[in-house]
């Protein structure tokens, strides 16, 4: 295993890492997530009567929006042009919380690690 860090160089200095010569491959990311909240408050969310309307599909949207700018939030993030960005907000009554799972596809030089989690926390 090498121990050497990817984004520093040299001489100890931030740098962002040289794709170029990589070959283009199909990279797929999942990341998952909970937010725990009192049993009262899902039962809010799952009956649509949050005073700030369907959280559900904020969190859905704002997730997905997020992994579209990760590069902006996270620095030495490569911009990546993403093919696919699904995010679900599946709430579970069993353990009184939301799940979340973000699915991040593209074919490309870099991976989508850092947009899946970008994409979770964001909608969390």
């Amino acid at each position: 295993m090498n121990n050497k860090l990817t984004h520093v160089d040299e001489s100890g200095q931030a740098a962002m890492v040289d794709v170029g010569a990589k070959a283009d491959t199909e990279r797929i990311a999942i990341a998952r997530g909970s937010v725990k909240m009192q049993p009262a408050t899902l039962d809010l969310i799952v009956a649509g009567n949050m005073k700030k309307g369907d959280v559900l599909t904020i969190a859905q949207i704002a997730g997905i929006m997020a992994a579209k700018r990760t590069s902006e939030l996270i620095p030495l993030c490569h911009q990546l042009l993403l093919s696919k960005v699904d995010v679900t907000c599946t709430p579970n009554l069993a353990q009184s919380c939301i799940d979340i799972e973000a699915k991040v596809r593209l074919r490309g030089k870099t991976g989508v690690e850092m947009e899946a989690l970008t994409a979770v926390t964001v909608a969390a």
